[in-house]
């Protein structure tokens, strides 16, 4: 492996119309967190992110992130910043790639919204490209699936009675709240008529499984959501985005990080669906046969049912996207890379369905 590249960013001035209250916010935080010194602060932004938005602050040598809501109005439930904060801190002590929380701020006066102060970890989210001084083998690419599939494994074995996150979950009926919920979000930010959504929606209520014993599940894990340390891209340094975490059916964290493993052989549209295709595309990745064999032999689980929960997880995936080109279309965010996000909906409701009919 190469040597580490010292210039190597992974922050972006602010973007225009996400702007915060810098002084307001400095004000706050001088009052109350500790160890920060006299110099003055400095923000950029985590340009990577479709939902909430995430800030670095500097002042000197302190740093930390700011999380908060997406500008304008949002879909019930959703952008939940105490509800995130109290799973960092409660999941921190015994799953300590997630990052530990330092604040949380109800008060909207400060910068608009509620919003949380966690950790900054440090080094590199593989998403489309790897940086230029990784010196890239089909080897390296089965080493970082691994170190996908152990994680995921590492976090469904957390203790989860004794981590109070049952306090913020309620395993009991989880899949079938999940399908209910997500097609009524799907409803309520629905912009263009797709058939094959009607299709997927009454499969789905049709189809629910028997839940395996409930773990921690993550539900948004994939390659862009965690960090690895630049000095070996092989050893995992970070989880992040943690909103949708809780108590629920494993498989359904399995299928949603299966979903966004796209493949060098999927059709282009989900290939393309959010520009560029995946690093997961590249010889020597994981297929998602590989990685699902791979997570059963490690967690031992039954894994017999995944199909239920891959289609479903196509079909929430598409209820994401769709729910974030509903904001652009609103004119609620100004950010063009989603103007386009519609088709990417079509496509995977598309590609839901025939998942769906392959297993009859």
């Amino acid at each position: 492996m190469a040597k580490q590249d010292a210039t190597l960013k992974d922050t972006i001035p602010v973007r225009e119309g996400e702007e915060l209250d810098f002084a307001s916010l400095e004000n706050y935080l001088r009052q109350h967190l500790e160890k920060m010194g006299n110099e003055q602060m400095h923000v950029e932004q985590f340009g990577a992110g479709h939902s909430n938005l995430t800030y670095q602050i500097n002042i000197g040598d302190w740093e930390a992130v700011i999380r908060r809501p997406p500008f304008g109005p949002v879909a019930p439930k959703a952008h939940d910043m105490k509800r995130e904060y109290e799973i960092l801190k409660k999941l921190h002590p015994f799953f300590p790639l997630a990052p530990e929380p330092y604040l949380y701020c109800e008060d909207t006066s400060v910068i608009g919204s509620p919003f949380f102060v966690m950790e900054r970890r440090r080094g590199v989210v593989l998403d489309k490209a790897f940086p230029s001084y990784i010196d890239y083998t089909p080897n390296l690419g089965m080493q970082i699936s691994e170190a996908m599939v152990d994680t995921l494994v590492e976090l469904h074995n957390v203790p989860y009675q004794e981590t109070g996150l049952t306090a913020l979950s309620r395993p009991e009926g989880f899949i079938e709240r999940q399908v209910q919920g997500w097609i009524g979000r799907y409803e309520r930010a629905k912009t263009d008529d797709i058939p094959e959504a009607e299709q997927i929606k009454v499969w789905l209520t049709e189809s629910l499984p028997t839940s395996l014993t409930p773990t921690v599940i993550h539900y948004d894990y994939k390659l862009n959501n965690v960090m690895f340390s630049r000095e070996d891209v092989t050893q995992m340094t970070g989880v992040f985005d943690w909103e949708m975490t809780t108590v629920g059916d494993p498989l359904a964290d399995l299928g949603a990080a299966l979903s966004y493993w796209v493949e060098k052989d999927d059709p282009p549209a989900l290939q393309h669906g959010l520009g560029h295709p995946p690093l997961t595309v590249t010889p020597g990745f994981m297929t998602r046969t590989q990685f699902l064999e791979a997570y059963a032999k490690k967690s031992g689980r039954d894994i017999s049912g995944i199909h239920f929960y891959l289609t479903f997880a196509y079909f929430k995936l598409a209820v994401i996207c769709q729910q974030i080109y509903y904001r652009w279309k609103m004119g609620q965010t100004k950010d063009e890379r989603f103007a386009s996000l519609n088709r990417f909906v079509h496509a995977l409701m598309l590609h839901a369905l025939q998942c769906a009919e392959r297993k009859g």
